[in-house]
């Protein structure tokens, strides 16, 4: 279903890939949102989804719990420069060679 949204409505679908879903219950399910905005593009297919939930896991009685996630409120940008560092972390002669070669990571 997520394929199809990316394909149908892509700012809904960037809304939503952030979300994640937690099992509380056997029949309740908690679903974890960054924020307001993202709840409120979820709102408008969460109808669609959830029924699409439910016939998969083959279990009709499920309730949803929604619950703002503080932690995942902050999306880093990822810059060249981290992308190497990371690369450093492990590969440490990376930076030798960063040394002698002067490689421009803005």
């Amino acid at each position: 279903m997520l394929k199809q949204l990316q394909v149908k409505d892509n700012f809904v679908f960037n809304a939503v890939k952030t979300f994640k879903l937690e099992k509380t219950d056997e029949h309740k399910i908690k679903v974890l949102f960054p924020s307001d905005s993202a709840k409120v593009e979820f709102d408008k297919i969460s109808g669609e989804f959830l029924n699409h939930f439910r016939r998969k896991v083959q279990n009709h009685s499920i309730e949803v719990e929604y619950v703002r996630d503080v932690e995942n409120l902050k999306i880093e940008v990822v810059t060249k420069r981290k992308i190497f560092e990371k690369f450093i972390e492990k590969n440490p002669l990376l930076k030798d060679l960063d040394d002698l070669m002067k490689f421009d990571l803005t």
